[in-house]
Protein backbone atom coordinates (compact mmCIF):
# COMPACT_ATOMS: atom_id res chain seq x y z
CA UNK A 1 0.00 0.00 0.00
CA UNK A 2 1.55 3.61 -0.68
CA UNK A 3 2.77 5.25 2.29
CA UNK A 4 0.09 7.85 3.16
CA UNK A 5 0.66 9.88 5.99
CA UNK A 6 -1.55 12.39 5.92
CA UNK A 7 -4.60 9.46 6.38
CA UNK A 8 -2.67 7.89 9.36
CA UNK A 9 -2.79 11.09 10.75
CA UNK A 10 -6.22 11.97 10.24
CA UNK A 11 -6.83 8.59 11.56
CA UNK A 12 -5.60 9.22 14.49
CA UNK A 13 -7.13 12.86 14.66
CA UNK A 14 -10.50 11.53 14.50
CA UNK A 15 -10.72 9.37 17.75
CA UNK A 16 -9.30 12.88 19.42
CA UNK A 17 -11.18 15.33 17.95
CA UNK A 18 -14.69 16.49 16.76
CA UNK A 19 -15.18 15.74 12.90
CA UNK A 20 -13.49 18.06 9.78
CA UNK A 21 -17.14 19.24 9.17
CA UNK A 22 -16.56 21.48 12.58
CA UNK A 23 -12.78 21.99 11.95
CA UNK A 24 -11.74 25.73 12.70
CA UNK A 25 -9.46 26.84 9.90
CA UNK A 26 -6.20 29.36 9.96
CA UNK A 27 -8.68 32.22 8.55
CA UNK A 28 -11.01 31.80 11.96
CA UNK A 29 -8.68 31.54 14.64
CA UNK A 30 -6.58 34.39 13.65
CA UNK A 31 -10.77 36.30 12.96
CA UNK A 32 -11.11 35.20 16.60
CA UNK A 33 -7.54 36.15 17.88
CA UNK A 34 -7.71 39.68 16.10
CA UNK A 35 -10.85 39.96 17.85
CA UNK A 36 -9.68 40.35 21.88
CA UNK A 37 -5.97 40.13 21.15
CA UNK A 38 -4.83 42.65 23.77
CA UNK A 39 -1.32 43.88 22.13
CA UNK A 40 -2.85 44.94 18.81
CA UNK A 41 -5.29 46.33 21.46
CA UNK A 42 -2.53 48.21 22.76
CA UNK A 43 -0.85 49.80 19.30
CA UNK A 44 -3.91 50.75 18.64
CA UNK A 45 -4.51 52.83 22.11
CA UNK A 46 -0.69 54.06 21.52
CA UNK A 47 -1.48 55.61 18.16
CA UNK A 48 -4.84 56.95 19.49
CA UNK A 49 -2.40 58.89 22.37
CA UNK A 50 0.05 60.06 19.60
CA UNK A 51 -2.87 61.10 17.46
CA UNK A 52 -4.14 63.21 20.41
CA UNK A 53 -0.74 64.44 21.14
CA UNK A 54 -0.39 65.65 17.43
CA UNK A 55 -3.76 67.67 17.98
CA UNK A 56 -2.14 68.91 21.10
CA UNK A 57 0.88 70.22 19.22
CA UNK A 58 -0.41 71.90 16.59
CA UNK A 59 -3.32 73.22 18.98
CA UNK A 60 -0.30 75.69 20.53
CA UNK A 61 0.20 77.39 16.93
CA UNK A 62 -3.27 78.42 16.69
CA UNK A 63 -5.70 81.23 17.87
CA UNK A 64 -6.00 80.87 21.79
CA UNK A 65 -9.34 83.08 23.21
CA UNK A 66 -9.73 83.24 27.04
CA UNK A 67 -12.18 85.00 28.94
CA UNK A 68 -11.95 86.69 32.85
CA UNK A 69 -13.97 87.96 35.01
CA UNK A 70 -12.43 89.79 38.43
CA UNK A 71 -14.57 90.97 41.68
CA UNK A 72 -12.34 92.81 44.17
CA UNK A 73 -13.34 94.40 47.56
CA UNK A 74 -11.57 97.18 49.18
CA UNK A 75 -13.26 97.56 53.33
CA UNK A 76 -11.32 100.30 53.66
CA UNK A 77 -12.27 102.50 50.83
CA UNK A 78 -15.64 100.73 50.49
CA UNK A 79 -14.91 99.96 46.85
CA UNK A 80 -16.26 97.22 44.44
CA UNK A 81 -14.68 96.43 41.30
CA UNK A 82 -15.76 94.00 38.70
CA UNK A 83 -13.18 93.96 35.76
CA UNK A 84 -13.95 91.40 32.79
CA UNK A 85 -11.72 91.04 29.99
CA UNK A 86 -10.97 89.65 27.06
CA UNK A 87 -7.74 88.25 25.72
CA UNK A 88 -7.36 87.13 22.02
CA UNK A 89 -4.13 85.56 21.06
CA UNK A 90 -2.47 83.95 17.97
CA UNK A 91 1.21 83.01 17.19
CA UNK A 92 3.06 84.48 14.34
CA UNK A 93 6.61 83.18 15.20
CA UNK A 94 7.64 80.61 17.17
CA UNK A 95 9.86 77.61 15.39
CA UNK A 96 9.87 75.82 18.70
CA UNK A 97 6.30 74.74 18.41
CA UNK A 98 6.66 74.09 15.01
CA UNK A 99 9.34 72.15 15.12
CA UNK A 100 7.34 70.22 18.18
CA UNK A 101 4.55 69.63 15.35
CA UNK A 102 6.55 67.95 12.83
CA UNK A 103 7.57 65.89 15.75
CA UNK A 104 4.88 64.96 16.41
CA UNK A 105 3.42 64.50 13.08
CA UNK A 106 6.54 62.15 12.20
CA UNK A 107 5.49 59.80 15.84
CA UNK A 108 2.18 59.65 14.64
CA UNK A 109 3.43 58.03 11.14
CA UNK A 110 5.80 55.98 12.92
CA UNK A 111 3.13 54.62 15.15
CA UNK A 112 0.36 53.83 12.14
CA UNK A 113 3.74 51.87 11.14
CA UNK A 114 3.79 50.39 14.74
CA UNK A 115 0.20 48.96 14.13
CA UNK A 116 0.93 47.33 10.80
CA UNK A 117 4.09 46.01 12.59
CA UNK A 118 1.23 44.74 15.52
CA UNK A 119 -0.59 43.23 12.89
CA UNK A 120 1.80 41.83 10.91
CA UNK A 121 2.95 40.59 14.54
CA UNK A 122 -0.29 38.85 15.19
CA UNK A 123 -0.52 37.38 11.85
CA UNK A 124 2.25 35.21 12.69
CA UNK A 125 1.43 34.63 16.55
CA UNK A 126 -1.20 33.02 15.55
CA UNK A 127 0.28 30.86 12.66
CA UNK A 128 2.68 29.73 15.26
CA UNK A 129 -0.10 28.26 17.78
CA UNK A 130 -1.77 26.88 15.17
CA UNK A 131 0.88 24.83 13.45
CA UNK A 132 2.12 24.10 17.15
CA UNK A 133 -1.37 22.55 17.61
CA UNK A 134 -0.45 20.71 14.58
CA UNK A 135 2.41 19.85 14.99
CA UNK A 136 1.32 18.29 19.03
CA UNK A 137 -1.40 16.67 17.23
CA UNK A 138 0.77 14.52 14.66
CA UNK A 139 3.45 13.86 17.49
CA UNK A 140 0.53 12.21 19.48
CA UNK A 141 -0.98 10.64 16.55
CA UNK A 142 2.38 9.07 15.76
CA UNK A 143 2.80 7.89 19.46
CA UNK A 144 -0.34 6.40 19.94
CA UNK A 145 0.25 4.23 16.74
CA UNK A 146 3.76 3.46 18.12
CA UNK A 147 2.59 2.26 21.30
CA UNK A 148 -0.08 0.19 19.76
CA UNK A 149 2.02 -1.50 17.19
CA UNK A 150 4.30 -2.36 20.78
CA UNK A 151 1.48 -3.87 22.36
CA UNK A 152 0.68 -5.82 19.27
CA UNK A 153 4.24 -7.38 19.56
CA UNK A 154 4.34 -7.79 23.51
CA UNK A 155 1.30 -9.83 22.42
CA UNK A 156 3.14 -12.03 19.50
CA UNK A 157 6.19 -12.34 21.72
CA UNK A 158 4.18 -13.78 24.72
CA UNK A 159 2.15 -15.91 22.39
CA UNK A 160 5.67 -17.49 20.58
CA UNK A 161 7.07 -17.87 23.90
CA UNK A 162 3.70 -19.86 24.97
CA UNK A 163 4.54 -21.63 22.22
CA UNK A 164 8.20 -22.52 22.49
CA UNK A 165 9.09 -20.80 18.92
CA UNK A 166 10.91 -18.11 21.09
CA UNK A 167 12.96 -17.08 24.48
CA UNK A 168 11.14 -14.76 27.46
CA UNK A 169 14.06 -12.01 26.41
CA UNK A 170 11.85 -11.48 23.53
CA UNK A 171 8.97 -11.08 25.41
CA UNK A 172 10.87 -8.50 28.26
CA UNK A 173 12.74 -6.87 25.04
CA UNK A 174 8.94 -5.99 23.59
CA UNK A 175 7.32 -4.83 26.84
CA UNK A 176 10.53 -2.44 27.46
CA UNK A 177 9.63 -0.60 23.88
CA UNK A 178 6.36 -1.03 24.87
CA UNK A 179 6.33 1.00 28.27
CA UNK A 180 8.69 3.31 26.73
CA UNK A 181 6.20 3.69 23.80
CA UNK A 182 3.28 4.67 26.73
CA UNK A 183 6.02 7.31 28.32
CA UNK A 184 6.41 8.77 24.80
CA UNK A 185 2.20 8.92 24.54
CA UNK A 186 2.25 10.37 27.98
CA UNK A 187 4.84 13.26 27.28
CA UNK A 188 3.14 13.97 24.06
CA UNK A 189 -0.32 14.47 25.52
CA UNK A 190 0.86 17.03 27.60
CA UNK A 191 2.72 19.01 24.59
CA UNK A 192 -0.94 18.89 22.96
CA UNK A 193 -2.39 20.32 26.07
CA UNK A 194 0.29 23.28 26.37
CA UNK A 195 -0.26 23.74 22.52
CA UNK A 196 -3.84 24.28 23.10
CA UNK A 197 -3.46 26.32 25.79
CA UNK A 198 -1.11 28.58 24.07
CA UNK A 199 -4.50 28.92 21.36
CA UNK A 200 -6.57 29.82 24.19
CA UNK A 201 -4.35 32.67 24.99
CA UNK A 202 -4.21 34.23 21.69
CA UNK A 203 -7.96 33.85 21.51
CA UNK A 204 -9.27 33.82 24.90
CA UNK A 205 -11.26 30.64 23.83
CA UNK A 206 -10.90 26.78 23.58
CA UNK A 207 -10.40 25.97 20.49
CA UNK A 208 -12.39 23.11 18.62
CA UNK A 209 -10.62 20.40 15.92
CA UNK A 210 -8.29 22.30 14.04
CA UNK A 211 -7.96 21.69 9.72
CA UNK A 212 -4.93 19.72 9.58
CA UNK A 213 -2.42 20.29 6.42
CA UNK A 214 -3.61 18.44 3.27
CA UNK A 215 -1.64 15.49 2.44
CA UNK A 216 -0.10 16.99 -1.22
CA UNK A 217 2.00 20.04 -0.01
CA UNK A 218 3.99 21.78 -2.74
CA UNK A 219 7.47 22.49 -1.34
CA UNK A 220 8.52 25.12 -3.23
CA UNK A 221 11.40 26.77 -2.81
CA UNK A 222 11.07 31.03 -1.92
CA UNK A 223 10.73 33.38 -4.71
CA UNK A 224 13.11 35.35 -5.05
CA UNK A 225 15.59 32.60 -4.94
CA UNK A 226 18.48 34.97 -4.32
CA UNK A 227 18.22 35.84 -0.10
CA UNK A 228 19.95 39.66 -1.00
CA UNK A 229 16.48 40.30 -2.69
CA UNK A 230 14.64 39.54 0.38
CA UNK A 231 16.78 41.10 2.81
CA UNK A 232 16.52 44.49 0.26
CA UNK A 233 12.81 44.01 0.22
CA UNK A 234 12.44 43.72 4.49
CA UNK A 235 14.75 47.02 4.89
CA UNK A 236 12.64 48.73 2.81
CA UNK A 237 8.94 47.12 4.01
CA UNK A 238 9.73 45.83 7.43
CA UNK A 239 6.80 48.41 9.16
CA UNK A 240 8.99 48.01 12.55
CA UNK A 241 12.32 48.86 10.71
CA UNK A 242 9.53 51.75 9.50
CA UNK A 243 8.74 53.00 12.59
CA UNK A 244 12.23 52.95 13.79
CA UNK A 245 13.35 54.99 11.16
CA UNK A 246 10.54 57.58 11.75
CA UNK A 247 10.98 57.65 15.58
CA UNK A 248 14.85 58.86 14.45
CA UNK A 249 13.18 61.66 11.74
CA UNK A 250 10.99 62.59 15.12
CA UNK A 251 13.94 62.58 17.52
CA UNK A 252 16.11 64.82 14.71
CA UNK A 253 13.01 67.53 15.07
CA UNK A 254 13.04 68.05 18.57
CA UNK A 255 16.39 68.45 18.69
CA UNK A 256 15.80 71.68 16.34
CA UNK A 257 12.60 72.41 18.57
CA UNK A 258 15.12 72.15 22.12
CA UNK A 259 17.71 74.58 19.77
CA UNK A 260 14.01 77.03 18.65
CA UNK A 261 14.32 78.20 22.84
CA UNK A 262 17.04 80.52 21.96
CA UNK A 263 15.08 82.00 19.08
CA UNK A 264 12.60 84.86 19.81
CA UNK A 265 8.69 84.21 19.15
CA UNK A 266 5.95 86.85 18.10
CA UNK A 267 2.66 86.74 19.31
CA UNK A 268 -0.35 88.88 18.54
CA UNK A 269 -3.28 90.14 20.78
CA UNK A 270 -6.33 91.49 21.00
CA UNK A 271 -7.02 92.48 24.55
CA UNK A 272 -10.51 93.63 25.94
CA UNK A 273 -11.61 94.88 29.24
CA UNK A 274 -14.46 96.44 30.99
CA UNK A 275 -14.57 98.15 34.45
CA UNK A 276 -17.97 97.94 36.77
CA UNK A 277 -18.37 98.58 40.46
CA UNK A 278 -18.13 101.52 42.88
CA UNK A 279 -15.65 103.62 42.84
CA UNK A 280 -14.66 103.12 39.08
CA UNK A 281 -14.46 106.60 37.29
CA UNK A 282 -17.72 107.75 35.38
CA UNK A 283 -16.05 108.47 32.43
CA UNK A 284 -14.41 104.95 32.76
CA UNK A 285 -18.07 102.84 34.17
CA UNK A 286 -18.79 100.55 31.35
CA UNK A 287 -16.36 101.50 28.93
CA UNK A 288 -14.71 98.97 27.12
CA UNK A 289 -10.95 99.53 26.12
CA UNK A 290 -9.52 97.52 23.23
CA UNK A 291 -5.86 96.98 22.92
CA UNK A 292 -3.97 95.51 19.41
CA UNK A 293 -0.53 94.23 20.76
CA UNK A 294 2.68 92.69 18.99
CA UNK A 295 4.36 90.54 21.93
CA UNK A 296 7.91 90.00 20.64
CA UNK A 297 10.00 87.65 23.49
CA UNK A 298 13.72 87.67 23.28
CA UNK A 299 14.88 84.66 25.67
CA UNK A 300 18.15 85.75 27.15
CA UNK A 301 19.17 83.78 29.98
CA UNK A 302 17.28 80.49 31.59
CA UNK A 303 19.43 78.88 34.00
CA UNK A 304 21.56 76.40 31.62
CA UNK A 305 17.68 74.78 30.81
CA UNK A 306 17.54 75.57 27.16
CA UNK A 307 21.55 73.68 26.55
CA UNK A 308 20.33 71.27 28.76
CA UNK A 309 17.26 70.32 27.02
CA UNK A 310 19.01 70.77 23.44
CA UNK A 311 21.66 67.98 25.14
CA UNK A 312 18.95 65.63 26.24
CA UNK A 313 17.15 65.69 22.42
CA UNK A 314 20.42 65.33 21.44
CA UNK A 315 21.06 62.18 23.28
CA UNK A 316 17.69 60.50 22.60
CA UNK A 317 18.63 61.23 18.95
CA UNK A 318 21.53 59.00 19.48
CA UNK A 319 19.47 56.60 21.40
CA UNK A 320 17.31 56.31 18.47
CA UNK A 321 20.07 55.76 16.05
CA UNK A 322 21.25 52.81 17.85
CA UNK A 323 18.11 51.13 18.29
CA UNK A 324 17.29 51.28 14.29
CA UNK A 325 21.07 50.07 13.77
CA UNK A 326 20.01 47.20 16.34
CA UNK A 327 16.41 46.24 14.47
CA UNK A 328 18.06 46.50 11.35
CA UNK A 329 20.90 43.78 12.01
CA UNK A 330 18.03 41.62 13.53
CA UNK A 331 15.67 42.07 10.78
CA UNK A 332 19.05 40.97 8.56
CA UNK A 333 19.72 37.94 10.32
CA UNK A 334 15.68 36.81 11.13
CA UNK A 335 15.50 37.38 6.98
CA UNK A 336 18.40 35.28 6.16
CA UNK A 337 17.43 32.46 8.72
CA UNK A 338 13.94 32.63 7.39
CA UNK A 339 15.05 32.29 3.82
CA UNK A 340 17.37 29.47 4.87
CA UNK A 341 14.68 27.46 7.05
CA UNK A 342 12.58 27.52 3.83
CA UNK A 343 15.03 26.16 1.51
CA UNK A 344 15.63 23.75 4.61
CA UNK A 345 12.32 22.63 4.51
CA UNK A 346 12.06 21.65 0.77
CA UNK A 347 15.16 19.28 1.56
CA UNK A 348 13.62 18.30 4.82
CA UNK A 349 10.33 17.29 3.17
CA UNK A 350 12.07 15.13 0.20
CA UNK A 351 14.34 13.41 2.77
CA UNK A 352 12.23 12.88 5.40
CA UNK A 353 9.50 11.62 2.89
CA UNK A 354 11.91 8.97 1.48
CA UNK A 355 12.88 7.74 4.93
CA UNK A 356 9.32 7.37 5.69
CA UNK A 357 9.10 4.95 2.21
CA UNK A 358 12.32 3.41 3.34
CA UNK A 359 10.91 2.47 6.36
CA UNK A 360 7.97 1.13 5.69
CA UNK A 361 10.06 -1.22 3.25
CA UNK A 362 12.76 -2.47 5.85
CA UNK A 363 10.08 -2.79 8.50
CA UNK A 364 8.21 -5.02 5.77
CA UNK A 365 11.15 -6.87 5.17
CA UNK A 366 12.10 -7.44 9.09
CA UNK A 367 8.55 -8.51 9.64
CA UNK A 368 9.11 -11.32 6.84
CA UNK A 369 12.21 -12.25 7.78
CA UNK A 370 11.60 -12.89 11.58
CA UNK A 371 10.17 -16.16 11.23
CA UNK A 372 12.53 -17.35 8.86
CA UNK A 373 15.14 -16.64 11.71
CA UNK A 374 16.86 -13.91 9.45
CA UNK A 375 16.02 -11.51 11.63
CA UNK A 376 15.80 -10.75 15.40
CA UNK A 377 12.78 -9.33 17.54
CA UNK A 378 14.98 -6.76 18.50
CA UNK A 379 15.28 -5.75 14.59
CA UNK A 380 11.37 -5.59 14.10
CA UNK A 381 11.63 -3.47 17.51
CA UNK A 382 14.15 -1.03 16.06
CA UNK A 383 12.26 -1.16 12.54
CA UNK A 384 8.67 -0.25 14.18
CA UNK A 385 10.44 2.47 15.98
CA UNK A 386 12.67 3.66 13.15
CA UNK A 387 9.26 4.05 11.19
CA UNK A 388 7.70 6.01 13.91
CA UNK A 389 10.02 8.52 14.15
CA UNK A 390 10.18 8.86 10.39
CA UNK A 391 6.15 9.85 10.45
CA UNK A 392 6.69 12.03 12.42
CA UNK A 393 9.49 13.78 11.42
CA UNK A 394 7.74 13.99 7.84
CA UNK A 395 4.91 15.76 9.32
CA UNK A 396 7.35 18.50 11.83
CA UNK A 397 8.68 19.09 8.34
CA UNK A 398 5.40 20.11 6.61
CA UNK A 399 4.41 22.41 9.40
CA UNK A 400 7.96 23.81 9.43
CA UNK A 401 8.43 24.48 6.18
CA UNK A 402 4.51 26.47 6.07
CA UNK A 403 5.41 28.52 9.25
CA UNK A 404 9.13 29.21 7.38
CA UNK A 405 7.13 30.37 4.68
CA UNK A 406 4.86 33.16 6.93
CA UNK A 407 7.58 34.79 8.70
CA UNK A 408 9.75 34.73 6.05
CA UNK A 409 6.84 37.17 4.68
CA UNK A 410 6.81 38.79 7.74
CA UNK A 411 10.39 39.76 7.54
CA UNK A 412 10.21 41.18 4.38
CA UNK A 413 7.04 43.06 5.56
CA UNK A 414 4.41 41.34 3.67
CA UNK A 415 2.49 39.61 6.13
CA UNK A 416 -1.13 39.79 5.96
CA UNK A 417 -4.64 37.87 5.77
CA UNK A 418 -4.35 37.38 2.14
CA UNK A 419 -1.38 35.31 3.06
CA UNK A 420 -2.87 33.64 5.75
CA UNK A 421 -5.65 33.00 3.19
CA UNK A 422 -3.06 31.26 0.95
CA UNK A 423 -2.04 28.81 3.80
CA UNK A 424 -5.49 28.56 4.72
CA UNK A 425 -6.05 26.94 1.33
CA UNK A 426 -3.38 24.32 2.30
CA UNK A 427 -5.61 22.44 4.69
CA UNK A 428 -7.82 19.86 4.12
CA UNK A 429 -11.15 20.84 3.28
CA UNK A 430 -14.20 20.16 5.04
CA UNK A 431 -16.10 17.52 4.58
CA UNK A 432 -19.81 16.61 5.80
CA UNK A 433 -20.39 15.40 8.66
CA UNK A 434 -21.73 11.63 7.23
CA UNK A 435 -18.37 11.49 5.74
CA UNK A 436 -16.44 11.99 8.50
Amino acid sequence: MPFRPGLLLLAALLGMAPALAAAEDLLQIYAQARAVDPLLASADAQRGIQRELSVQARAGLLPQWSLNAVDSRTQQEGTRLQQYSSNISQVLLDLGQLRNWDAAKTQLSAQDAAVRAAEQELCARVAVVYFGVLSAQASLATTIANEGAFAQQVQQAQARFDAGLSAAVDVDQARAYHELARGATVQARQVLADAREALVQITGQMPGALKPLADELPALPPQPQQPEAWIAQALQANPQLQAQRLNLDASEQRIGAARAAHWPTLVAGVDSANLRGYGVAPQDYGRTNTQLALRLNIPIFAGGATESQVRQAAYQRDLSREQLELGRRALVRETQAQYQAVQAGVALMQSTRAAVAASQQMLASTRAGQPLGTRTMTDLLLAIQTLANAQNAYEQARHRYVLAKLLLQQAAGGLNEAELAAVNQLLVAAKPAEDS
